[in-house]
């Protein structure tokens, strides 16, 4: 019953910057987590960001390059993430996804998995060059 829609990925030289936006459709909660994975040709599905909010306070999560911050997600509001990507490089060519949490994910699995998340979008490619 949820969709989620990707947008914003296309061809970037290597330093540059781009924004990816996700909209859901559909019954979702502030609370629950919203994320971004992706996923490089012949790759498994890679953690990049999450964002989940709980108890009155909001939780990121960016392990790519988190020292540097090249990588910031944004929760615009219950149904809608954005991810804010600076300083590209090639390794970061890949189809990203959104994804949502529906609430039910057990509680063993942790919010930067993908077993965490019911809901992916289509995806995204975001292409660096050099």
């Amino acid at each position: 019953q949820v969709q989620l829609v990707e947008s914003g990925g296309r061809l970037v030289e290597a330093g540059g910057s781009l924004r990816l936006s996700c909209a859901a459709s559909g019954r979702i909660f502030s609370h629950y987590a919203m994320g971004w994975f992706r996923q490089a040709p012949g790759k498994e599905r890679e953690f990049v960001a999450t964002t989940r909010w709980i108890g009155g306070h909001t939780y990121n999560a960016d392990y790519v390059d988190s020292k540097k911050g090249r990588f910031t997600i944004s929760r615009n509001n219950a149904n809608t993430v954005s991810l804010q990507m600076s300083s590209l490089k090639p390794e970061d060519t890949a189809v990203y996804y959104c994804a949502a949490d529906d609430g039910m994910a057990p509680r063993s699995t942790n919010y930067d998995s993908p077993e965490y998340y019911a809901y992916w979008g289509q995806g995204t490619q975001v292409t660096v060059s050099s």
